[in-house]
């Protein structure tokens, strides 16, 4: 008989679909998988005093941005982090002139990061790596869950990373939960950068 539709059928096709998408949408709540998503035309600064990490996993990858455009980056991501003296700004070009937003953070009491992913053009400071792993299949990264690259591409891991005055240049940040103690945002006209 056509025109019906076969209840029982139809529930045994969608619930391993909706089993997968409730996984899905409960790993992205809780910080296990990074959310995807278009990328802004402008990138932002994020600099901080120290960085103290558990667990770190990087890999390149490509940010596509909402007009077509494409990133090159190298995604860092780290299962816990504490930094200190936090600082995260992007210029924004206004018909008025330059506008800088400017957010700071930490500098009483430690910023805390769990599952923090930085995808990253640029990265500086003064690094110590405990048990790094360099040139690991990226697919085979096991550091941070859920922060794995394609097959065959070039992938590096440490247990630990020590930072000091850390700069980076970032198309996206993604964190399963960022603790900004003592925060502060400041939007004015000119250049302020973080660095």
């Amino acid at each position: 008989m056509t025109g019906r539709t076969r209840w029982r059928r139809f529930a045994a096709l969608m619930a391993p679909a909706t089993l997968a998408a409730g996984a899905l949408i409960a790993f992205t709540a809780e910080g296990v998988l990074a959310a995807s998503f278009a990328v802004s035309g402008q990138n932002f600064k994020v600099s901080a005093e120290t960085l103290e990490a558990d667990g770190f996993a990087q890999f390149g990858a490509v940010d596509a941005g909402a007009g077509g455009e494409h990133h090159p980056v190298a995604p860092a991501g780290i299962r816990s982090a504490t930094l200190t003296k936090l600082c995260q700004s992007v210029l924004v070009p206004t018909p008025f002139g330059d506008m800088t937003l400017r957010i700071t953070a930490g500098s009483s009491k430690p910023v805390t990061a769990t599952n923090l992913v930085l995808d990253a053009d640029q990265l500086g400071g003064d690094a110590t790596f405990t048990d790094i792993e360099l040139g690991r299949d990226a697919s085979t990264l096991d550091q941070v869950p859920g922060h794995t690259g394609p097959r065959g591409r070039f992938g590096q891991q440490a247990a630990k990373v020590s930072l000091t005055n850390l700069e980076v240049r970032a198309w996206k940040t993604t964190a399963g939960t960022f603790n900004l103690t003592g925060m502060k945002m400041v939007a004015k006209f000119g250049r302020d950068e973080c660095f």
